[in-house]
């Protein structure tokens, strides 16, 4: 007796098998985008490093990002910020934030991160981060914001590590933050500041280490994954290439007579 819910769980199970197809090889296509995306941007990078330094001033006030740059000015120490969590080979520390006034114009400024710093453990103290007076030239790379880290306080709605309202707090310690939006900074301080950042090159006996992370650029991590997507998509294409054979067309062929036996019966 022939099972009457048969070609529904048939039709369903093609159904299935079909959405896997669109949905494998819709992942495929997006790792292999996403493969494109960080081949472009290596690119973007090595031409950044090896054009000359952008000369940021009055006149020249933004960059692509990755670029190196250089820039004139005078340090704005009372408006240091210190970005916590951020791990360097695997050491907690600190990046260590000030804004530096265009010596060519100084209604405004360009944030630099100087640097990162272990985080002090117990009872002792952050090395002598006081800079220079007068005029200083920086060099670096420019990025159009400071990188960011996941915060906690975004899910459970506690506030701490966020920047004061106002800059410098009464008792001139830096404030510590988890990011740093540029808009939040410029709001706080009462500075113009440039739309972008420099993440400064290494300097010569400094108490700072310059060592900036950059994003991932392992293409090849993507085909491989293009890859795996790809062959899901392909197997459950056979599977349902033969369930539509075992289902309808070899039935059909069992059913239907061939000419010899026609002409047999005639």
């Amino acid at each position: 007796m022939a099972d009457p819910q048969r070609p529904i769980r048939q039709l369903a199970t093609l159904i299935i098998l079909g959405v896997l197809v669109i949905i494998c090889a819709s992942a495929g296509s997006w790792q292999l985008r996403r493969a494109a995306q960080r081949t472009a941007l290596m690119h973007a990078i090595e031409a950044g490093r090896q054009a000359p330094p952008i000369k940021l001033s009055a006149q020249i006030t933004d960059g692509p990002d990755w670029h190196t740059a250089q820039v004139r000015g005078t340090w704005l120490d009372r408006f240091t910020v210190h970005l916590d969590n951020r791990n360097l080979n695997g050491h907690p520390g600190l990046w260590i934030a000030t804004p530096l006034q265009l010596h060519d114009d100084p209604t405004r400024a360009v944030l630099v991160l100087r640097g990162w710093v272990a985080r002090p453990l117990g009872t002792a103290q952050l090395p002598d981060l006081r800079l220079p007076d007068g005029p200083v030239t920086i060099q670096g790379t420019l990025l159009h914001h400071v990188p960011r880290i996941f915060e906690l306080g975004s899910l459970t709605g506690n506030q701490a590590g966020t920047l004061p309202a106002r800059l410098p707090l009464p008792d001139g310690a830096p404030p510590r933050v988890q990011n740093l939006p540029l808009a939040e900074l410029a709001s706080a301080t009462g500075l113009s500041l440039l739309p972008i950042i420099l993440e400064q090159a290494p300097v010569p006996n400094s108490p700072l280490i310059q060592e900036w992370p950059g994003p991932s650029l392992n293409a090849d991590q993507n085909y491989g994954y293009a890859l795996q997507w790809f062959s899901f998509a392909t197997i459950a294409l056979i599977a349902a290439l033969v369930t539509v054979w075992r289902t309808w067309l070899l039935p059909r062929r069992r059913t239907t007579p061939s000419p010899m036996h026609k002409d047999s019966q005639s």
